[in-house]
């Protein structure tokens, strides 16, 4: 992992991560409204800022754990990653804080496309700290630092048994995390004013296309980044190609629905369907042959093309549907192993086992993430509040709360 070849993957791996954090931010600002780009991408870009210094302050110490019994590592353990750095092999691991950094910060970031249009910014970045240290760092810990997630199919089958929860580049951490969270910063937030089907149209749509864009660039870090951890980095293949498609098919089975449904295909639609793909296909991108990446991708496509409906019925406004491409891709792409990873999913050779801790890991992450977000949100709301007033909301929150126009084109 140490030779050059790693270490460049590594530095573009993470190059490449934290450029999508920029992308969701453009692929959320073209979704909302004109008087609310601005606060919208802010969300994206305070969550950069703040979750990249607690990451490094105490964050990476908290992902790593010794017992699969610990709920999450010591945050005082090494402040500031002052012994990391002096020490042997530092060069490696170094690299492997910052590209961990990028993961933390999406997870965040993607929470606030729940509550476009309505949230204050300083309010945001409170919940996005409390969030990243008592959410993600502890769930990282558990899915890929030595928790109960990583050790779950020893734990219910013995050491033998092959069997262990399957989420290589963050189904469940990333993900059903974010979008458990997402649910309830709506839920706590509440609807926003004129709330119904149809009445909120994107205000640019090009821009949504170049974020879907650069998130998909970027997944390739995202997905295929941890590859340099191994010596002859021999899964790049397999994963680059599920990524491309599996993300491939998601945009054809949405516009499918789409021109059933509704007449038309569109490029939100598109958009949104490479990003459900992309979704999808994280935890299981280096597990799955890519005939069946290509048949995830598109059940992904279309369960969440119609799953981003629910919010209409169910009554919960997530703005630019977080639960419905984050929480139900994820979902899909998790359970979705129990049935097809390689050589242990039930219809490819293995049997129920594979299935069960997928499931329990999937579930144990919603619940966990959703209350923990909902006392965050309702903590906030009813101190100093979360949602901006109504004549805040109706005027727009870009010149309120940040006192910006996203478009000043009468003057220029």
């Amino acid at each position: 992992m140490d030779a050059p070849g790693n270490i460049s993957w590594a530095i573009t791996a993470t190059a490449l991560v934290l450029l999508m954090t920029p992308g969701v931010a453009f692929f959320y600002g073209g979704l909302v409204k004109a008087k609310s780009v601005v606060s919208m991408m802010m969300m994206s870009f305070g969550s950069i800022g703040l979750v990249a210094v607690l990451w490094i302050l105490f964050g990476f110490s908290m992902s790593a754990v010794d017992s699969p019994t610990a709920f999450a590592g010591n945050p005082f353990a090494d402040i500031g990653l002052s012994s990391l750095a002096a020490g042997e092999g530092s060069n490696v691991a170094l690299l492997g804080v910052a590209y961990g950094a990028t993961f933390a910060i999406i997870t965040v970031a993607l929470i606030s496309g729940a509550i476009a249009d309505r949230a204050k910014f300083g309010s945001w970045l409170i919940f996005a700290g409390v969030f990243a240290t008592v959410g993600y760092f502890p769930v990282a810990a558990w899915v890929w630092g030595g928790g109960w997630i990583m050790n779950l199919g020893t734990t219910l089958f013995g050491e033998d048994s092959g069997i262990g929860v399957i989420d290589y580049a963050g189904g469940t951490a990333v993900h059903i995390n974010a979008g458990a969270a997402a649910l309830a910063l709506a839920i706590v937030l509440g609807k926003r004013i004129g709330f119904q089907k149809g009445i909120l149209k994107p205000h640019n749509v090009p821009l949504t296309l170049l974020g879907a864009a650069l998130l998909w660039f970027g997944w390739f870090g995202f997905n295929a980044g941890a590859e340099w951890l191994a010596e002859d980095m021999g899964g790049v293949g397999l994963i680059g190609l599920n990524t491309l498609g599996a993300t491939a098919a998601a945009i054809l089975g949405w516009i499918l629905i789409e021109k059933i449904k509704d007449g038309k295909p569109t490029s939100v639609g598109a958009a949104s369907g490479a990003v459900a793909g992309l979704v999808a296909i994280t935890p299981a991108c280096a597990n799955l042959t890519p005939g069946w990446s290509l048949l995830l991708g598109a059940v992904a496509g279309i369960v969440c093309a119609l799953a981003v409906e629910m919010k209409f019925r169910l009554g919960f406004d997530d703005s630019l549907d977080v639960v419905g491409i984050h929480l139900v891709g994820g979902l899909i792409g998790t359970l979705y192993l129990g049935f097809f990873a390689t050589g242990t999913g039930l219809f490819v050779g293995g049997d129920a086992r594979q299935l069960a801790v997928q499931a329990i890991a999937a579930l144990g992450v919603l619940i966990y993430s959703f209350v923990v977000a909902f006392i965050i949100g309702f903590a906030i709301e009813k101190t100093i509040g979360f949602r901006v007033t109504s004549e805040d909301e109706i005027a727009g929150v870009d010149q309120v709360v940040h006192g910006e126009e996203g478009y000043a084109l009468a003057d220029a």
